[in-house]
């Protein structure tokens, strides 16, 4: 029988040591810890026992949920007593998951070529604002959505896509820099961009699908978002199969796939909708296959 995730533990008995604050690295190190690493993180030193990541005063619960997994622990790292709690982790880790800029981690001694020589097997994996050149010049989610395209108007994005794609990447880095070492016997550096991040995820943006001329941003008539009579309903009703069901349920021709960027078609399939519930709706969903979800206005 197939293992269930839980049992699925790629990094067991790997241990992972994070000096990442904010959002990507700890939901990165939050990744990590489900597939079965010893996650440990080393926070700055804050005064009341708070916590020193800003992620612990920007919202608590999400702090909370990525760090269930997680042992933690202070210290100032611009102090002998703070570097050496620092070294006494390191000389157990065998990834350090860092989110400083790299001329911060320099300052601390953290520089690739000063860890790779006094821990030849440790890896390094480096999230930084722009892979490369640019890693030390500051930025944010926002800034980098916008670099790469995928900010539009004046209304922010709805979710941090840069900083959880980032965080995506960042745990597969690990995973990267945990087989490429135990090949090798020795660790890997990995830097990992927001900015690159974002760009990724823009990609669609920058090929025209998403974009209104393109099937999956408005054209096709079977992938939209339409008005229905108690709120708004999601339709995914992109292949030819899918497309079909809807015409035949909404009474509209189809006979081919083309047909759905027809003006009518578009039009028709807005009078079906606009007529039924939600609840309506998610039955014909079920009843006929097609791939719809609604959503009740609040």
């Amino acid at each position: 029988m197939p293992a269930s995730t839980t049992d699925f533990q790629p990094l067991q008995g790997v241990r992972i040591l994070s000096l990442a604050l904010n959002l990507p690295g700890p939901a990165a190190l939050w990744r990590c810890a489900n597939m079965g690493a010893q996650c440990h993180k080393l926070e700055p030193l804050a005064p009341g026992g708070f916590s020193a990541d800003p992620m612990g005063l920007y919202c608590p619960d999400a702090y909370a949920q990525m760090h269930q997994d997680v042992q933690r622990m202070q210290a100032d790292l611009k102090t002998a007593e703070g570097q050496a709690s620092l070294h006494a982790q390191l000389a157990q880790t065998d990834v350090l998951l860092t989110s400083f800029r790299p001329s911060a981690l320099s300052k601390l001694g953290l520089g690739w070529e000063a860890l790779q020589q006094r821990y030849p097997a440790l890896s390094l994996v480096r999230v930084v604002g722009s892979a490369g050149e640019l890693a030390d010049v500051p930025g944010h989610d926002l800034t980098y959505q916008a670099e790469a395209g995928l900010v539009h108007s004046t209304a922010l994005p709805p979710s941090l896509f840069a900083d959880m794609a980032g965080a995506l990447m960042a745990s597969e880095a690990v995973l990267q820099a945990v087989l490429v070492s135990s090949r090798s016997g020795r660790g890997i550096l990995r830097e990992v961009g927001l900015a690159q991040a974002a760009q990724w995820l823009a990609l669609p943006w920058h090929w025209g699908l998403t974009q209104p001329a393109g099937d999956v941003g408005g054209a096709h008539a079977g992938y939209r978002i339409y008005p229905c009579a108690d709120g708004i309903v999601a339709v995914a009703a992109l292949e030819p199969h899918f497309a079909q069901r809807l015409c035949e349920a909404a009474e509209l021709l189809f006979s081919h796939p083309t047909d759905m960027r027809k003006p009518e078609i578009h039009q028709g399939v807005a009078r079906f909708l606009a007529a039924r519930s939600c609840t309506q709706l998610m039955q014909l969903a079920q009843e006929k296959d097609i791939p719809l979800h609604a959503l009740p206005q609040t």
